[in-house]
């Protein structure tokens, strides 16, 4: 028999957003994750709000919400809330009832400066890795580091002359460059940049990532202002972050960092440069057989490649290929909520693999 279209929607249901969402779902370990780093933090999130006032939305709720922002590829924090209000599986991940109101899209967003503030997505990213050390996962002696292009949220139009150009300039023997005479006016700290000779000049920011080798996690990450000495001194520090000039740690890299003055400055930190030679007869390379006839520094080589995974993850899922902020620190800010969401995907992935 025909069944009839009846329209039962006044119903009430008696199953809870955690009984719908199946047990083996990948989210459920993620979620598991991180609620531990969201538990770490508590301290943190204490000290940003007052004790008197308006209740506002709670930090931990909205950091889930920007992971999965992060994870669902959501374009903006409009769409967001209009997938928290039919998406039950958002909802459960968030920690919201099923008949909760959703926040405005304005209002989300000025909840989120203050976590700006207290920067708390280095220190939820620091939380996640300390899960990654307690599982035995990080090599503690074996990195990789790099860095990539993100095009900043402002047009070529913007980019005009300033009023008031500086008089000692930013180049060799203070001369005048072009970024010391002119600026966006729609995001200033932007920077016109490119990769290689046969790539356009853009506006942009560059983020970087270090990787330790024995699991393709990532462990650090931090976004620098686009010029070739901003990303030599981030590479720098972010890996002397991670031995404190205690141990001797081994640090691989592709050619565009085989520079005299980087390779100086990491010897003296401690640091084996495992970077990959510069074989060009205009530019020659900096390395000699002291590094290179070893053979951890052909594994180092070999390693260096699985850090394009996270790039290529960070741009087609977690849409920052272009940012859609402006302001290094907010752009650094998101950049490193991103690089936690790939680092609970890959520990996730990790702990589900058979020993």
């Amino acid at each position: 028999m025909r069944g009839d279209d009846l329209n039962q929607s006044p119903m009430f249901s008696y199953l809870s957003p955690e009984e719908r969402v199946p047990s083996d779902h990948p989210l459920r370990a993620i979620r598991r994750m991180t609620d531990a780093a969201l538990l770490e933090m508590s301290s943190c999130f204490s000290a940003l709000y007052p004790r008197l006032g308006r209740p506002s939305i709670a930090p931990e709720k909205l950091l889930r919400a920007l992971l999965l922002q992060i994870f669902y590829s959501v374009r903006s924090e409009r769409m967001l809330m209009e997938q928290l209000n039919y998406n039950l599986l958002f909802r459960w991940f968030v920690g919201l009832n099923w008949d909760e109101p959703v926040w405005d899209a304005t209002v989300f967003s000025k909840n989120r400066e203050r976590l700006l503030e207290g920067d708390v997505a280095q220190a939820f990213f620091a939380a996640v890795v300390e899960q990654a050390q307690g599982q035995a996962l990080l090599s503690n002696e074996h990195f990789t580091v790099d860095g990539t292009l993100l095009e900043a949220w402002a047009g070529m139009k913007s980019f005009q002359k300033k009023t008031d150009p500086p008089e000692q300039g930013s180049g060799t023997r203070g001369q005048r460059l072009l970024r010391d005479t002119h600026a966006s006016t729609t995001d200033p700290e932007a920077h016109l940049y490119r990769k290689s000779r046969q790539d356009t000049f853009r506006l942009s920011y560059l983020g970087h990532v270090l990787m330790e080798n024995r699991s393709g996690l990532p462990v650090g990450a931090c976004v620098t202002q686009a010029s070739p000495q901003g990303e030599w001194a981030a590479a720098a520090a972010l890996a002397a972050a991670q031995n404190q000039g205690k141990r001797r740690i081994t640090l691989g890299a592709d050619k565009g960092y085989d520079e005299a003055g980087l390779l100086a400055q990491l010897r003296q930190l401690r640091i084996t440069p495992h970077i990959q030679k510069r074989e060009n007869e205009t530019r020659r390379s900096h390395l000699d057989g002291r590094t290179t006839r070893h053979s951890g520094y052909q594994i180092s080589i070999t390693k260096r490649k699985w850090i394009e995974r996270i790039f290529g993850w960070l741009k087609t899922i977690a849409l920052v290929r272009k940012v859609r902020h402006r302001g290094r620190a907010l752009v650094e800010w998101v950049f490193v909520l991103a690089v936690s969401g790939y680092h609970l995907l890959r520990l996730a992935r990790l702990a589900a693999e058979p020993a």
